[in-house]
């Protein structure tokens, strides 16, 4: 197995996907623990290949993540990422320093001349330039006298390197993204001719494995005890109802809420379809009053994930308190969801709380049950498509758990509510109509805290900013802006600055993710 040392990169389980898609197995182990588990793996004979995370901290800090190991008597190969390339330089010897020039987002990298004789990690690619995907602020100041140079990015910075006589590898840019082109063939050169590691793993089985845990956690409590289900219209919530059917039958309970913030039509459609096509045991709530009661006046979004987050509990435990023997809530929770919220291995940082992760009050009536904790959007939508669930509903845009409340940014009513629902009906219509929808990750509209002076019929208007946002990605975790045709933009625009009162101005977001996140708050 190939085993993940995470010093708190948002991108660590992204590293192990790139792995286990090469049929071999790899488990992540959070830094503190990373030399245990590798004397005890080296011991058990298990252990083929270890890889360094990124993350957020910088080496050279008092208190930096580290690990107590003498990586040059490590007896397996090594791979370094971003933090885990500095790491690696500063463990033996070299320096590291602030950047001059930061780089985030795409870049180019040249790879030094005879490069394939020196270091069999390139073997395969073949290409003097190659792009890729930086997110660092630091870069090595002195190399170590024990490592050469692979290559260098236009800035001059040190974005690959080896050792001079051991299989130890380290990378500046992420391998593991979408959007290094190069990554793929990189990582499984490293898992296949460096580490010598064979297909043996298979993710055939995680129906299998997820509706035995259900079904046994569940059980625990007594063969009586039921499941609810926090349906919320997409895809993940809609996989874990199914998986949670599998595994209990009729002993759940599904809970769609009208939160108030979903879009145009959504409630009565997606309800239907929830009852007819799965056949789910599922009771819609109108809760739409209760939510924008508590939303009056509050616009830090933070708050507002919270606020959402709190006021489903509180609906859930009204709608389950006559229901005996309800203990336990389904969630369907992303690992995208879980590393933006929380510092799932202690080192982390916090980017935004979902409300289905880091918006739970602490104390609640349910157990939480989030059987796609560690998977990806895509992964989910193959899990779905085995189980049976049409295509339609599983090729559907993801959309956040607090819906439109966090793409009206500032306050949220009613007004600026509707407003929002029709632009962004008109954007989904038209990618749908035009062929757009489906080679796109996520697109939808935000309704800025902004007005803007414009003209229409000869007068003077002062009105809402409207921003279209559309994305292409894979997984979630990064994301690259959608280059949709002009004239399809300019009609878009037209269609809602003519049909849709309150607006008078649309602009088009081309920001990337990292640095950007897809959603707004």
């Amino acid at each position: 197995m190939i085993l993940v040392i995470d010093f708190g990169s948002q991108f660590t389980q992204l590293v192990a996907r790139r792995v286990r898609e090469l049929s071999v197995y790899s488990e992540i182990v959070p830094f503190k623990n990373g030399k245990e588990k590798i004397l005890e793996l080296k011991k058990q004979g298990k252990l083929s290949g270890v890889i360094f995370s990124g993350g957020p901290h910088s080496v050279y800090e008092e208190n930096a993540p580290k690990i107590d190991i003498n990586i040059e008597e490590l007896g397996v190969p090594l791979l370094g990422i971003c933090y885990g390339l500095q790491l690696i330089n500063y463990m033996l010897g070299g320096k590291v320093s602030p950047a001059k020039n930061r780089e985030y987002g795409f870049e180019k990298i040249k790879i030094e001349n005879n490069i394939n004789k020196n270091n069999p990690l390139f073997n395969l690619i073949g290409r003097e330039e190659n792009i890729v995907w930086m997110s660092h602020g630091d870069q090595i100041q002195e190399l170590s006298s024990k490592l050469t140079i692979d290559s260098l990015t236009r800035n001059g910075v040190i974005s690959s390197f080896h050792h001079n006589e051991l299989p130890i590898f380290g990378l500046q840019f992420h391998p593991e993204v979408e959007h290094s082109l190069c990554g793929k063939e990189i990582i499984k050169h490293f898992v296949e001719e460096i580490c010598q590691d064979k297909k043996s793993w298979d993710s055939s089985s995680q129906i299998e494995n997820a509706v035995k845990s259900i079904r046994e956690t569940v059980d625990k409590e007594g063969k009586d005890t039921k499941v609810i289900c926090a349906l919320s219209g997409g895809v993940d919530s809609c996989v874990a109802a199914v998986l949670a059917q599998k595994a209990v039958g009729d002993r759940l309970l599904c809970l769609f809420i009208n939160n108030g913030l979903l879009r145009k039509n959504e409630y009565n459609e997606v309800l239907d379809r929830f009852k007819k096509d799965l056949n789910l045991n599922v009771k819609g709530v109108d809760a739409s009053e209760l939510f924008l009661g508590r939303l009056a006046g509050v616009q830090d979004p933070e708050q507002k994930r919270k606020i959402i987050g709190n006021t489903f509990i509180d609906v859930f435990e009204a709608e389950t308190k006559e229901i005996p023997n309800a203990k336990f809530l389904v969630q369907g929770t992303l690992y995208p969801d879980v590393i933006e919220s929380i510092s799932l291995h202690g080192t982390s940082v916090t980017i935004k709380t979902h409300h289905n992760v880091g918006g739970l009050p602490e104390k609640m009536k349910f157990k939480l049950i989030e059987p796609l904790r560690e998977l990806f959007k895509d992964e989910v939508r193959r899990l779905g498509a085995e189980m049976g669930i049409p295509q339609d509903m599983l090729a559907r845009h993801p959309f956040p758990g607090p819906g439109l409340g966090i793409r009206v940014l500032g306050e949220v009513t009613k007004e600026r509510l509707n407003i929002l629902r029709e632009a962004d009906a008109i954007f989904i219509e038209e990618l749908k109509k035009q062929n757009h929808y489906h080679s796109t990750w996520q697109a939808f509209v935000v309704l800025l805290p902004v007005n803007s002076v414009g003209v229409m019929g000869d007068g003077r208007t002062y009105e809402s900013v409207a921003a279209i946002r559309c994305v292409s990605a894979t997984d979630g975790m990064t994301a690259d802006w959608t280059k949709l045709p002009y004239d399809f933009l300019a009609h878009v625009s037209s269609r809602i600055i003519n049909e849709v009162k309150g607006i008078n101005r649309v602009v088009y977001d081309i920001s990337t993710k990292p640095p950007a996140t897809i959603e707004w708050e």
